[in-house]
């Protein structure tokens, strides 16, 4: 049953590559998600109304059920979408959306054709990820027409879709998104580099079970300026991994080489 699923999945009609691939949740449990209570207030609403969408629908109140995540790599996008779909409890899939740019431009559209089919007969979190690579503004002077005719079939097929398909899309360059496409997501939820409050949290949690005094913690977030939060968990693993190899306890200055 599982192979005739996979083989069910959408394909490039010209490379035969499929178009998206199905995440695995049950990996191994990962670092907790670490974001200001506002960005907190957005993800919290988003799903709740995705778990509402059918009532509210029912009732002549249905909401969006779409969100944008937007900012610099290692933010935390991807795990984020994550999260939001185990709390829903659906499979999530991921479309990189520059695997759908094919060398013709007709079959682009046929390819966000298929996709957004998939994604409205399938109970499922759909992952848009590198969402500028088709989303980018109709004013590019590359290809114009038919570049326009692409982020206008993007936009109807968004447009199309239920209360009941939930799309997550995420993008490290939001000025190259399209204003029309910009607007299609009710939910958007900027992630950039954390705050001094939030990196102490960050560093709190990765560096668990190590443990730094109060005045370490203080440096290590002063000394970790611009970084994401992706940047705090490498340095955290490697902290680790040296701890586990040297067989003994780690200390502030084990992490000035990796900090530099």
């Amino acid at each position: 049953a599982e192979a005739r699923f996979v083989r069910s999945l959408p394909v490039d009609e010209e490379s035969r590559f499929p178009l998206i691939e199905r995440v695995n949740l049950k990996a191994p449990p990962e670092p907790p998600i670490v974001l200001s209570q506002d960005q907190w207030d957005v993800i919290h609403e988003f799903l709740s109304i995705a778990k509402s969408a059918a009532h509210l629908e029912d009732q002549g109140a249905g909401g969006s059920t779409s969100l944008l995540m937007y900012g610099p790599p290692g933010t935390g996008k991807n795990r984020l979408a994550r999260h939001i779909a185990r709390e829903l409890g659906l499979e999530l899939y991921i479309a990189r959306l520059d695997g759908l740019i094919s060398s013709f431009l007709g079959s682009t559209s046929k390819n966000i054709r298929a996709l957004f089919d998939f994604a409205a007969k399938t109970p499922c979190v759909m992952f848009l990820d590198e969402f500028d690579a088709i989303a980018k503004l109709r004013g590019d002077t590359q290809e114009l027409g038919e570049l326009k005719r692409v982020v206008n079939s993007f936009i109807q097929n968004l447009d199309s879709l239920g209360p009941q398909s939930i799309i997550l899309a995420a993008t490290n360059h939001e000025e190259l998104l399209d204003s029309a496409v910009w607007r299609r997501f009710g939910y958007r939820v900027q992630l950039g580099f954390p705050a001094p409050d939030l990196r102490r949290q960050m560093w709190l949690a990765f560096l668990n079970p190590l443990t730094f005094s109060d005045r370490d913690v203080d440096l290590l977030v002063d000394l970790s300026e611009g970084f994401s939060g992706s940047d705090i968990h490498e340095v955290c693993r490697r902290l680790h991994r040296r701890n586990l190899t040297t067989q003994r306890t780690a200390e502030l200055k084990d992490a000035f080489p990796i900090l530099q």
